[in-house]
């Protein structure tokens, strides 16, 4: 059996099946026995947590400072990227000679090739939403100024979406049809047996129409096409094919890797409600951390990757939700480690999740969050594989990898609340053993003066965050600008709202195999 291909336990039988449960379990176990030993602690033995707690808060602001250098070294990137003028960059590029590793063989391969013969596939799955969004994000494309003949373009329409969302497709074909070498309309088939309804299973479809009746029909190099797949709402920033070829042409071992564009929900930011936009832009700027921490660097959302490694690995699969991440996590097994995130510090706008009311955007969010938060599934894959593959493995990188995401989503799931809940805890549940000593006073004293200093975060968040937005509507004053910048108060709730709550609720749901279908996050400006 391939088990790069697994979504979840319930596809496999025997020691397999109860071997990949308990690690589907793992994640859950250790967030709950984190958050439910500190809460019966605080009651036996309150003392002890508090001086825990005070630690942690320690740790956080520590933490809090970490980042944030790590948050400016990437916006000083991004601000440097988006002035350089690619194109150029990229025309002065001589021919380059690129070497891969056959995976067969093991034998090295040289290829010596010009920019201009790299072909781009976009891949646009298409679920619900409307022609104005579709338009916008092909219109887009069109703008950044490569070459049209080096250009395919697919939008891949869910057949459940129906006539008008086929019909929609075709409208944007025959708009846009002209400026790519290629422009296909493909309809993923709705109730395939062994499909889990959702983005995976529709670009592995498209994928495999395009190779099978453009790519090896007309002979096209695989060696020489990049594949980037994007969520609809995807508006590409003008020189983003230029800056991905130009790092595709210059890194070493392109082939061995994905690149990540950084996301910024700026579509319709200025429309959202503020609780969205905050969401938003904290993923932007946990995108954007990453970006600096290359190994803990994974695709998300919108990426790019070869198609060598793409067809390589068989494509995406189809029964995960993070179908986005699941990939590289793919990749990363089949090539034995040997397989990276390459930053490429240049942004590529989205939407802010946004509905007709505040409570609809509330609630659609917290899907969201819980869909990325479910993310979680990649731990017990890895895991697995890791197990299944050691021999062939470069271990320390699969440790590593392994101990990273544990880490990541155990933070996700529990620091917020260790924080902002349980912090409280040994006052609350200690009674007099806890209330008649010195520390009773303090603890709340020492806390509140290390998350005031920690408040550093959340100014210097709503300072980029404000820098970062794109022109104002001239339907807004400047008092919306206030607005944008004081919205940030809301931060420590909506951690904890639409951050660790959905976290360990996407954890739980997995340890007790109550698998998450995969959300389509409505689209509405």
């Amino acid at each position: 059996m391939d088990y790069l291909k697994i979504g979840k336990a319930t596809e496999l039988q025997g020691k397999n099946y109860k071997l990949y449960r308990v690690l589907e379990i793992l994640p859950g176990f250790l967030s709950w026995s984190t958050l439910l030993l500190l809460l019966i602690f605080s009651y036996f033995y309150p003392v002890a947590v508090a001086f825990f707690i005070i630690a942690f808060d320690v740790y956080w602001l520590l933490l809090v400072f970490y980042l944030g250098v790590h948050l400016l070294s990437s916006y000083a990137k991004v601000k440097k990227n988006i002035k350089i003028d690619w194109k150029n960059k990229l025309y002065s590029l001589d021919r380059r000679i690129l070497k891969r590793t056959d995976f067969a063989s093991c034998n090295n391969i040289e290829m010596k090739f010009k920019w201009n013969e790299i072909i781009h596939l976009i891949i646009f799955p298409i679920a619900c939403e409307s022609f104005e969004i579709i338009a916008q994000s092909v219109k887009a494309i069109t703008e950044t100024g490569y070459p049209k003949e080096n250009m395919i373009l697919v939008l891949s329409v869910e057949e459940r979406g129906g006539k008008e969302l086929k019909a929609r497709a075709e409208a944007a074909k025959k708009e846009f049809a002209g400026f790519f070498r290629n422009f296909i309309v493909t309809t993923h088939p709705d109730g395939l047996i062994g499909e889990l309804k959702g983005k995976g299973a529709n670009q592995s479809w498209a994928a495999k129409v395009v190779k099978k009746d453009l790519i090896d029909k007309e002979g096209l190099d695989y060696d020489k096409i990049l594949a980037s797949v994007f969520d609809i709402d995807t508006v590409v920033y003008p020189d983003y094919f230029h800056c991905l070829t130009y790092k595709f042409l210059t890194v070493e071992d392109p082939y061995r890797a994905s690149y990540q564009p950084i996301p910024l929900y700026h579509n319709n930011v200025w429309q959202a409600s503020f609780f969205a936009r905050v969401a938003a832009s904290s993923n932007t700027f946990w995108q954007m951390m990453q970006q600096i921490r290359q190994e803990k660097l994974a695709t998300y959302s919108s990426h790019s990757m070869t198609w060598r490694a793409l067809v390589e690995a068989g494509f995406w699969g189809k029964t995960m939700v993070s179908e986005d991440s699941r990939i590289f996590w793919h990749c990363f097994c089949h090539y034995n480690g040997d397989y990276r995130v390459e930053p490429l510090y240049y942004p590529v706008s989205m939407d802010v999740t946004m509905d007709d009311t505040a409570w609809q955007t509330a609630k659609n969010l917290y899907k969201q969050q819980r869909r990325w938060g479910w993310g979680v599934e990649n731990i017990p894959y890895l895991f697995f594989n890791g197990i299944k593959l050691w021999p062939k493995f470069k271990k320390g990188k699969l440790i590593n990898r392994i101990f990273v995401q544990i880490y990541g989503f155990h933070s996700w799931a529990t620091n917020a609340l260790i924080i902002g809940v349980i912090g409280w805890m040994p006052m609350l549940l200690g009674g007099n053993r806890f209330n008649a000593t010195v520390l009773s006073t303090n603890l709340p004293v020492v806390t509140r003066v290390l998350m005031t200093v920690a408040m550093f975060g959340l100014v210097l968040s709503a300072i980029l965050s404000t820098v970062l937005l794109p022109k104002k509507p001239k339907k807004y004053g400047f008092f919306k600008y206030i607005v944008m910048f004081l919205q940030w108060l809301v931060l420590p709730f909506s951690i904890i709202i639409f951050g660790a709550i959905p976290g360990l609720d996407a954890q739980t749901r997995l340890m007790f195999g109550k698998y998450l279908g995969f959300f389509v996050t409505p689209k509405s400006r």
